[in-house]
């Protein structure tokens, strides 16, 4: 704890609805662990339809979440926004770079900007595609959260110029990820939106075990699939689990495949949330590869490495059940011990109070350089 209650002001993609995006759920675990510290934060959400059809928390009880209709109702909460000790504006808001903007005009505190995108929005910004950042906005912002770590702060610092980036990676809610009594039903399942550039991991491995292995039971579930996918008789495709059953779901399943969209494996030290919701749910995970994986899970104790469909199907035919469960309680130690929401809104108070600082500085620095250039014009 600080010392002090912070005010924040957060301008994301969703907090009300889960449906087709990973960030609710980040935000929701975060955002109740920063309140449960003393905190006070208020939520600002873009009213979008396709989230006002899918609303699985309309009221939460750790904010206030408040929506806005465009940029001008903006204007709205200007006064919230100028007195806030901090404000965070995330990636894929509708508008984004006019809302940085605003924050950045408007905001008296400190301004950060929480990128749970962070490859993918460095892939839009290499081919001039502005979406929800440009390059101008970033050295302005006093903070860069990345969603991945790495070297990636150090291109966000030295290329782009993020005066401070550091890494704040998904977090999981012990109190909704949790083990349960459901009964075991399918053999490997997935939990993940469409993606065009997941998709052919997705086919490797777990339609092609799948096709292979006819006797075995597998469940996808999210939504956005096309239509034209030729899904296995043995694959049950789910459109949408809210958060509240992903405990059940993850319950539901002998194993859980872990799917990364493609800029993250190339960025590397991009855990997703699934990751670990999954093994706070004490599911034992097999996970596509890619860079920093081993600073998050250790391989072969703690989660399994699958390149082809046969690395899937070995652990699904060949570990046996002791084994397994000693790998997904050593990944639920792991999670809870080092990517709670508790530890992670401790993580993110420290960066905020840093960055608090850091601007506090500025100006004094300023003010003696100033007088120091003085004397040394009087000494002349």
């Amino acid at each position: 704890m600080t010392g002090r209650s912070l005010r924040l002001v957060v301008l994301g993609l969703s907090l009300s609805s889960s449906w087709g995006n990973g960030h609710a759920t980040t935000y929701r675990a975060l955002l109740r662990a920063f309140a449960k510290r003393g905190h006070s934060v208020m939520f600002l959400e873009r009213d979008q339809p396709w989230y006002a059809a899918h609303r699985d928390l309309a009221d939460p009880d750790f904010c206030e979440l408040v929506f806005y209709h465009d940029l001008a109702g903006l204007d709205a909460h200007r006064d919230r926004i100028a007195a806030a000790d901090a404000v965070i504006v995330g990636s894929y808001v509708p508008n984004g770079v006019a809302v940085g903007r605003c924050v950045q005009r408007t905001a008296r505190g400190v301004t950060a900007f929480y990128d749970i995108d962070t490859p993918v929005t460095l892939g839009k910004l290499e081919t001039g595609d502005f979406e929800y950042l440009s390059p101008d906005l970033i050295p302005d912002y006093d903070l860069y959260l990345s969603f991945t770590g790495g070297p990636t702060l150090d291109v966000l610092m030295r290329q782009y110029g993020a005066p401070l980036a550091r890494a704040l990676y998904c977090c999981v809610d012990p109190e909704v990820c949790r083990p349960t009594a459901t009964r075991v039903r399918y053999d490997l399942g997935y939990l993940g939106t469409y993606s065009p550039d997941r998709q052919p991991a997705l086919d490797r491995l777990l339609i092609e075990p799948a096709r292979r292995a006819p006797h075995l039971k597998f469940i996808v579930a999210g939504p956005q699939y096309p239509r034209d996918i030729v899904w296995p008789d043995n694959v049950l495709l789910v459109e949408h689990i809210p958060p509240s059953r992903h405990g059940a779901f993850y319950a539901s399943c002998r194993f859980t495949l872990n799917v990364t969209r493609a800029d993250m494996i190339r960025a590397g030290y991009s855990p997703s949330v699934r990751l670990f919701e999954a093994a706070a749910c004490g599911t034992p995970i097999i996970s596509d590869v890619w860079e920093g994986l081993e600073r998050f899970f250790a391989p072969g104790r703690e989660i399994v490495l699958a390149r082809t469909a046969q690395d899937v199907l070995a652990a699904l035919t060949v570990m046996d059940s002791g084994e397994a469960q000693a790998l997904s309680r050593a990944a639920r130690r792991r999670v809870l011990a080092q990517h709670a929401a508790e530890k992670r809104a401790c993580e993110l108070e420290g960066h905020l109070v840093q960055a608090i600082a850091t601007a506090a500085e500025a100006p004094a620095a300023s003010e003696q350089n100033s007088l120091n250039q003085q004397a040394f014009q009087a000494f002349g």
